[in-house]
């Protein structure tokens, strides 16, 4: 026996489907069609015929209700597996897909409310403390390597600039040209420290052209070591030393000068 109700306005046909699915605690699965059709026409019936799209809506699926109905009269349709088909299957699977959607809707509604709650704020930190850099201590920074391991890949390098040498071309005259400042190299290396962010001192030295490219480098390091921009590290015995850059990234680097070499 139906349930007589009254009802409020609805978003659409599928949404007072489900209310009355809720409303007699029904399983979607197993729709009383009878029953469901008689509310559903009940409510078009008390509906006022204000806008005639929102009504041809609901009387579509009064059409579908009342088709579904009929079918469920008729002897059983099978398809061609031999399973007998439910008249519902596609009434039911609508009115799945709309569930769910509908409950993404609430979700999404949640989401935005308490995204409304949220303020945000320009920073506003004075440019002394935006200025501030944490005191570097060269002697951590160096913790675990020693000298003698640094002098070992200073050699290493060596030994392979001297290896690239061709033996014949070699005898040839050289153009001489100026070679690179130690505050030339000490920019170029802060600059590929905070673009690469992490990298091999040995890769870094390999890619040095001479012998003096290979020793202002490694002077370049050490003194960026001493003043805190990058900082070495060595996961290993014998293994690669790692260097790191301590600067942000998006940090533009001041070329060094002569005239700025008592500062380091």
């Amino acid at each position: 026996m139906g349930i007589p109700v009254k009802l409020p306005v609805f978003e659409g046909p599928l949404d007072l489907l489900m209310h009355l699915i809720e409303k007699n605690k029904i399983d979607i699965y197993d729709i009383p069609i009878v029953e469901i059709t008689d509310q559903y026409l009940e409510y078009v019936q008390q509906m006022e015929y204000e806008d005639l799209n929102v009504v041809s809506e609901f009387m579509v699926m009064a059409a579908t209700l009342i088709d579904i109905k009929c079918r469920m009269l008729l002897p059983k349709e099978v398809n061609d597996d031999g399973e007998e088909e439910d008249p519902r299957d596609e009434l039911v699977q609508q009115l799945l897909e709309y569930k769910m959607y509908k409950y993404m809707s609430y979700e999404l509604r949640d989401r935005m409310a308490e995204a409304s709650r949220n303020i945000y704020k320009e920073p506003t930190l004075p440019k002394e403390v935006k200025q501030y850099r944490v005191p570097v201590d060269p002697q951590e920074l160096l913790d675990g390597m020693t000298l003698d391991r640094l002098h070992e890949i200073f050699q290493s390098i060596l030994r392979r600039q001297e290896d690239k040498i061709d033996p014949i071309r070699s005898k040839f005259g050289q153009i001489e040209r100026e070679e690179i400042s130690l505050p030339e190299k000490m920019t170029f290396v802060e600059e590929f420290a905070v673009k690469n962010r992490r990298f091999s001192f040995k890769n870094l030295l390999e890619r040095q052209s001479t012998k003096f490219q290979v020793i202002v480098t490694f002077l370049a390091v050490l003194e960026l070591i001493k003043t805190g921009k990058i900082q070495i590290s060595q996961e290993e015995v014998f293994g690669d030393i790692q260097i790191e850059s301590l600067e942000d990234e998006d940090t533009v680097v001041e070329a060094y000068t002569e005239d700025s070499e008592d500062e380091y």
